[in-house]
């Protein structure tokens, strides 16, 4: 609300003026102290509330009613504005220092509460300070969801516990006319040594996944290598035509000379390949 009333000082000056000139010039003085009068109470009985503001009116110590946005009047010396709500979305940061978790590690955590008032009425009777109230019972909810879960859940949940966190908090301050919108963890601090602890855990795990996924290949490789070995088995032309081949990709990507001896090369002749081999069963 605004601490000035622009509109209601214009008309009190106009008001004032009016009866000044009145007393003065026209010398009608049945006219112009009303208007003095008038001017001096304007300022105190036309109020103007902000869009996102309501005013909560009290005429003799009991409620008159919520005005606002815009202008209003009250009565002089009998009502009187005791507040001024701001229903626009407001945020509170809590902080927790040295919260035990449910696996008893001190942690540090962080978090921005969003809420906003949707009952002025009763955030003005209800409780004497909200503002303070709702920091108050944020930090409290926000100690207790941390004792309630643990670390890891923590970290690796985070959306969870927020979403938690806005229950918890929203059931308490709904008794005030105040909805909480959403909580947002901003920071999860641990003490140092145990950060290196969960370092060297975690490149343990990276290193214990590596040397599985490695044994699985090679376990992989050398199903391929017994599959191959058993059909050149069969095939002796198919092996001599793959060492041929590979012979031939070595020497090209290369262009190297490689010297074999005749017995090399006579073996590498399938035609040779296959009569030594019926040889050797004949014999």
């Amino acid at each position: 609300m605004r601490s000035v009333n622009a509109p209601a000082t214009l008309l009190a000056g106009l008001l004032l003026a009016a009866g000044i000139a009145s007393i003065v010039l026209l010398r009608l003085f049945v006219v112009g102290v009303p208007l003095i009068l008038l001017a001096v109470l304007v300022p105190q009985s036309l109020m103007i509330a902000d869009q996102w503001e309501k005013a909560v009116v009290l005429r003799l110590g009991q409620l008159k009613g919520i005005k606002g946005p815009g202008w209003f009047f009250i009565v002089p010396f009998i009502d009187r504005v005791t507040v001024v709500i701001d229903q626009r979305i407001q945020t509170t940061e809590i902080n927790a220092e040295q919260a035990l978790t449910k696996d008893t590690v001190p942690v540090g955590v962080d978090a921005i509460v969003f809420w906003q008032v949707h009952d002025a009425e009763r955030a003005a009777l209800e409780i004497t300070d909200y503002m303070r109230a709702i920091q108050r019972v944020a930090q409290t909810s926000l100690r207790e969801t941390i004792g309630a879960s643990l670390l890891s859940t923590l970290l690796a949940e985070r959306r969870a516990a927020d979403e938690r966190l806005k229950q918890v908090i929203g059931a308490k301050t709904a008794e005030w006319g105040v909805s909480c919108l959403s909580v947002e963890i901003r920071d999860v601090a641990i003490p140092i040594g145990l950060q290196d602890a969960m370092s060297r855990q975690a490149q343990a795990e990276r290193e214990k996944e590596a040397r599985i996924i490695l044994g699985s290949a090679e376990a992989a490789v050398a199903e391929q290598f017994l599959a191959a070995a058993n059909t050149y088995a069969g095939n002796p032309a198919a092996l001599q035509l793959r060492a041929m081949n590979i012979i031939y990709e070595t020497t090209k990507e290369r262009g190297a000379t490689i010297l074999m001896p005749t017995s090399m090369v006579d073996a590498m002749n399938p035609a040779v390949a296959v009569a030594l081999s019926q040889a050797a069963k004949a014999g």
